[in-house]
């Protein structure tokens, strides 16, 4: 299969992956496809940090609210979507780029990680979910930990969503999802990566991490999720258990007070920006930048342009 070449900016949340892709899409003839699990839900604006509408029409941006928040979307669905989306896009003669820091959506489309056909039961998933609201997460992530270790140690404890998904596939199997994944025919969509990763220190990232909960929670967030709430969108959707959301739904239920949720939410926030620097440091092939020193943008395209043209890269 000849292998289509495509760049994709990856790096932690608060990076300032987004305010640079502009830029970057600008000067490539590309158009933007996002890799955020949160942003391809309707509604959902602020608190997933979403592009202004303004700067989508300047450069068009792909799976963005493309579902509501009490539908389901898998890996799978993401991944056969944006493909199609990237497909598009080559066919007009511009650049596909990738943007956003969800790993295991580009596991699912880089790398052939996920069996699309596997199969789903909304009965076993509901019961498990069940299990996880009414005796925590710890346990279930117990369960998944007795009947496959392996899957197990690479999730974390409150990663209710995909260790929820492991144990459907165990019970719909019988067999381990380690072992299913490994055995079953994996999906190749036929594009040749390379991720352009972005750092900073962590002190710098939590700081930033700070301002922009800040900065959401006096510019809207509130009222989104009240707005949520009243249309019916609630905890029982997995979107609405996302970082800020949870803590809001508990203060607009008066469980927790304003302040309380806001530190709620950057506490968790900081903990998942850890997880992605270290999920992010074993994507390859990449080259990375120290955003603290500086855009880099001509390095950026200089290393990107090489990649499409088929150039080695140093």
């Amino acid at each position: 299969m000849s292998r289509q070449p495509v760049v994709a900016l990856i790096g932690p949340t608060a990076v300032g992956k987004t305010a640079l892709s502009i830029t970057i899409a600008e000067r490539l003839n590309a158009e933007i496809i996002s890799v955020d699990s949160r942003q391809v839900y309707r509604y959902m604006d602020i608190g997933t940090d979403k592009i202004s509408p303004s700067l989508r029409h300047e450069i068009p941006h792909h799976m963005i609210d493309i579902a509501d928040p009490d539908e389901k979307f898998t890996v799978s669905d993401f991944a056969e979507r944006s493909s199609q989306a990237a497909s598009r896009i080559l066919a007009r003669g511009k650049l596909p780029l990738f943007v956003g820091g969800t790993p295991f959506y580009y596991n699912a489309l880089f790398h052939a990680s996920l069996n699309a056909e596997l199969p789903s039961d909304d009965d076993v998933r509901g019961k498990y979910e069940a299990l996880a609201n009414s005796q925590g997460a710890e346990l279930l992530h117990m369960r998944l930990a007795e009947v496959d270790p392996s899957t197990a140690e690479k999730l974390h404890k409150n990663d209710v969503q995909r260790v929820t998904r492991a144990l459907e596939i165990w019970d719909l199997t019988g067999k381990a999802p380690s072992q299913v994944y490994s055995e079953g025919a994996k999906r190749d969509y036929g594009f040749d990566v390379l991720y352009i990763g972005l750092s900073r220190s962590r002190e710098e990232l939590f700081d930033r991490i700070e301002i922009r909960l800040e900065q959401e929670f006096s510019q809207g967030f509130v009222e989104e999720v009240g707005w949520l709430l009243e249309h019916g969108y609630d905890e029982r959707h997995i979107p609405l258990k996302g970082l800020g959301y949870r803590e809001l739904i508990d203060c607009h239920r008066g469980k927790i007070t304003l302040d309380a949720a806001l530190e709620g939410a950057i506490s968790r926030t900081k903990a998942f920006c850890r997880r992605q620097q270290t999920w992010f440091k074993k994507f390859e092939p990449a080259i990375w930048f120290e955003m603290s020193e500086g855009s880099h943008e001509e390095e950026i395209i200089t290393a990107s342009l090489n990649h499409i043209n088929g150039d080695t890269q140093e």
